[in-house]
């Protein structure tokens, strides 16, 4: 998809506006008060089991560092493309090992530690160190890029992709996970929704075709229900055949028998 990208509001209910909060707490405050990043596990998991179920919703919707991004960073971005680099495929898991290695080395190290007063505040420590990190590198990418850029290789997503991955393989999710939904023959094509999306997809090529938008990197934010001016989209669940692609049966004429034929 071509530039330029538009600067659209995506936060539409209390937490997308206000989850930032929870990021500068853990991040900053977790300094002074390590116990703090105790409840950063918790987010993991949540976002773990989320993704089997609904995909990368949590990403859209809960996240305290995708809040950061989209309420207080997009005002200051450039909103620009994402490098291509950030999106390549090695890249994404080399950055997924690079911060799991990291992670279990430092937690192991902390194995001499149990049972000491200090073990909590040093184990919360290691994940307050972390959210620093991506809260400063991720709030950098998002100004001189676009406020997402660090959501297309973050380790947590790709987390989300895998366990997104196996909810449809098992079709665990068939009855939670729900995608944008057009009205058939509605679209104009404007593009918009392609221009305001965070995640830089291209949801109209889909729409313009009546189909349903079920790219997996889709964060389901509902930028795009917002923002079409035709009010055409919706939330639903996947459908087995899309409109283009429903089966038409064929029938041979030769197999109908004679009479019938003759009657009709």
């Amino acid at each position: 998809m071509k530039q330029p990208f538009i600067k659209k509001n995506r936060t539409f209910t209390l937490l997308r506006k206000y989850a930032w909060i929870y990021t500068i707490v853990v991040a900053f405050g977790g300094l002074w008060f390590p116990k703090l990043g105790l409840t950063v596990p918790l987010i993991i998991l949540g976002l773990t089991l989320s993704s089997l179920f609904m995909g990368k919703y949590w990403c859209g919707n809960i996240c305290a560092h995708g809040s950061l991004f989209d309420a207080l960073l997009l005002p200051l971005s450039k909103n620009k493309a994402f490098p291509q680099i950030l999106k390549n495929p090695y890249f994404i898991g080399f950055v997924f090992l690079f911060f799991g290695f990291n992670l279990s080395r430092r937690m192991l190290a902390l194995q001499d530690f149990w049972g000491r007063a200090s073990f909590w505040d040093q184990l919360g420590m290691i994940f307050v160190g972390t959210y620093l990190v991506v809260t400063v590198l991720g709030s950098l990418l998002g100004v001189f890029f676009a406020p997402r850029t660090w959501c297309t290789f973050c380790p947590m997503g790709t987390i989300q992709r895998v366990m997104h991955f196996l909810g449809e393989k098992t079709g665990i999710n068939k009855n939670t996970n729900q995608v944008v939904t057009p009205k058939v023959d509605k679209c104009k094509a404007c593009g918009l929704c392609s221009k305001a999306c965070p995640a830089q997809l291209s949801p109209h090529e889909a729409f313009t075709e009546g189909k349903q938008f079920t790219h997996p990197e889709c964060i389901k934010c509902s930028t795009c229900v917002y923002t079409c001016p035709t009010k055409i989209l919706s939330y639903d669940k996947v459908l087995k055949y899309q409109p283009a692609e429903i089966p038409i049966p064929q029938i041979d004429i030769e197999e109908i028998p004679q009479k019938e034929r003759k009657a009709s």
